[in-house]
């Protein structure tokens, strides 16, 4: 039996969302076509967007579907009329490398060593031309959930754009796009038991954006092509679902792990991410134990060629390298249970001891 607890990288599908997907894989129609089966497959995406939009705290118009985070993050990127931009020292690759291929200028804002964005140099980077501030609401490796509301608070101060990776924070912590006064916030569906390949991009109302993909009028000109009814539903049913709180499961499993450093142990962290490293056991050598028990984990440093390697957000946090390339990042997710974690502590404490008797050998 496998324990699967690798959630931040992709959840399974819940069984709400593959229904929803099911029933929408029998409307044929396009949503663009004015006749009955156009008109049903409209309905679909209409109702989707006003779900997203519902459990966002947003208006249905606001939404943009995408398919997936990245490409939202590269919408946002490089769609909005800026001279420059600032991004964190911790962001995803997509937001960090869309940064870099939009031809404006592009500054990193540092962190502080618990891995939360360091607000007074973000003050002393603000003042300048006209600025578009990117910065993720909770990290996929640690879990740190960044002061959104305090980063808004700057940029409108020096009357720059906000836009937040909401990723990993969606279905985890309350997320609201009018509470957060965002400019710009993504989600995807993948992360919270939707399908892959379902994503969104929110929009101010009245913000102009530049559309990536362009030939067709679809997402009120914003995102041209037909769009994925089945996977907007299957988002929308995920969307929908309560909020899971597996923060008691995360705080067993942290108890358990003697000797080890926990990445951002002093912050507000979503509750269903622990990263941690412990000195001496290495991150390969770890994942190759835990999957042999079973236990599907990753690194706190995988990269997207799934090799361990560096992790820049834990070199941003000022963590030594020797320790870093020890990270491992254990996520919890709506299908969690307490087996799962008492799974994790057995096999945690086999390979701890065995460290141990090798150590002392």
């Amino acid at each position: 039996m496998r324990t699967y607890l690798d959630h931040n990288a992709t959840s399974p599908l819940r069984p709400s969302a593959k229904a929803a997907m099911l029933a929408a894989l029998e409307v044929m129609g396009n949503p663009s076509s004015v006749h009955g089966e156009g008109r049903a497959a409209r309905k679909l995406l209409d109702d989707g967007r006003e779900a997203i939009a519902g459990a966002l705290g947003a208006i249905a118009p606001m939404v943009v579907f995408t398919g997936g985070g990245s490409e939202a993050n590269n919408l946002a990127l490089r769609g909005v009329a800026v001279e420059r931009i600032l991004v964190s020292a911790i962001e995803h690759p997509s937001v960090t490398e869309a940064a870099k291929v939009s031809g404006k200028p592009v500054e990193v804002i540092p962190v502080t060593g618990e891995g939360v964005i360091d607000l007074d140099a973000l003050a002393k980077l603000l003042p300048g031309p006209k600025t578009l501030v990117s910065i993720m609401l909770a990290n996929n490796e640690t879990g740190a959930i960044q002061p959104l509301r305090e980063i808004v608070a700057l940029a409108q101060a020096h009357g720059a754009l906000v836009h937040s990776d909401a990723v990993q924070a969606f279905g985890k912590i309350p997320v609201n796009f009018g509470l957060l006064g965002v400019d710009m916030l993504t989600v995807t569906a993948h992360k919270l038991g939707g399908p892959v390949g379902a994503g969104a991009l929110l929009i101010r109302d009245g913000l102009p954006v530049t559309p990536l993909i362009v030939g067709g009028g679809q997402e009120l000109r914003r995102r041209a092509g037909t769009e994925n009814i089945a996977g907007v539903a299957g988002f929308a049913a995920a969307a929908s679902e309560k909020r899971f709180d597996v923060g008691d499961l995360r705080d067993r499993i942290e108890a358990e792990l003697e000797g080890a450093t926990i990445f951002g142990r002093t912050v507000e962290r979503l509750p269903n991410t622990t990263c941690f490293a412990h000195p001496g056991m290495s991150a390969e050598t770890l994942l190759m134990g835990f999957d042999l028990d079973g236990i599907a984990v990753s690194s706190g440093s995988a990269c997207s060629s799934g090799k361990v390697a560096k992790s820049p957000v834990l070199s941003a946090m000022g963590v030594a390298p020797e320790l870093a390339q020890a990270a491992i990042r254990v996520s919890l997710g709506w299908n969690s249970t307490s087996e799962d974690a008492d799974r994790f502590i057995a096999v945690w404490r086999r390979l701890r001891a065995r460290h141990k008797a090798k150590a002392a050998a």
